[in-house]
């Protein structure tokens, strides 16, 4: 078990890729700290944790208030003493065309995917300083590397995402805690689900694995960074696509 007694919290935990990466870090043998906006989904997935004999605690978390990321984050040390791995994978979308965009949109955006994140980070890193290890991994998207139509505020948080692994990557080599980024494709969600076949194939057509990711395949990545085998990966950016755009 490569994540054997890691005490690891994953934001977005209560469903998708988010609850994937809980049950593989899991199932790596850490102690999973599950977070999200709905309670009811995250303690969903730590008893599903538990029952598979994991051990995870859940946490009603929105990561764009400094607020409940302390109390998350003291609520762990109190429990453990040492918070190994951040997952920052908490994100939403509010997709409109620039000039149909409003600022609450914009704002709901950047405040989660973009101010959570930092939150979260500012949270644990002086507890990674004083232990002199950590691994924070940030979810970032295709969108970030390459824009989208009809996402500005998505593309914007993601590019940011991308900025602070390079940066964070740089200040915290020296503490030993590596910072990286995964930037997923087309991943079969059920934030897919209201898409019609049509589009849905669409999609796969562009891949050219042709077919869409799974959150395995993106949770696997996740265990690899935050484990010992990936020791000399700082700063990397990674894009899990299919090849999407090659």
């Amino acid at each position: 078990m490569k994540l054997k007694n890691k005490v690891a919290i994953v934001t977005g935990a209560g469903k998708g890729i988010g609850e994937t990466i809980a049950k593989k870090f899991a199932l790596e043998g850490a102690k999973v700290m599950c977070c999200a906006r709905n309670i009811e989904q995250v303690n969903k997935v730590v008893n599903d944790i538990i029952f598979s004999g994991g051990e995870a605690m859940g946490f009603k978390v929105d990561v764009s208030k400094k607020s409940d990321v302390e109390d998350m984050v003291q609520s762990v040390l109190d429990q453990y003493q040492r918070i190994d791995i951040l997952v920052n994978n908490a994100g939403v979308i509010d997709d409109a065309q620039l000039k149909n965009m409003n600022d609450e949109q914009y704002d709901k955006v950047i405040d989660i995917n973009l101010k959570g994140t930092y939150n979260c980070a500012r949270a644990v890193v002086n507890t990674m300083i004083a232990q002199n290890a950590g691994a924070i991994i940030n979810t970032s998207s295709v969108v970030g590397i390459y824009g989208n139509f009809g996402q500005t505020n998505y593309a914007a948080s993601k590019f940011g995402v991308i900025g602070f692994t390079k940066t964070w990557a740089k200040e915290l080599g020296k503490h030993n805690i590596r910072c990286n980024a995964i930037c997923p494709g087309f991943i079969a969600t059920s934030i897919l689900d209201p898409m019609p076949a049509k589009v849905i194939k669409a999609l796969e057509d562009k891949v050219p694995l042709k077919r869409l990711g799974q959150p395995e395949e993106i949770a696997n990545v996740f265990a690899f960074l935050a484990s010992e085998e990936a020791s000399y990966m700082n700063g990397a950016i990674l894009e899990v696509t299919g090849g999407l755009v090659i």
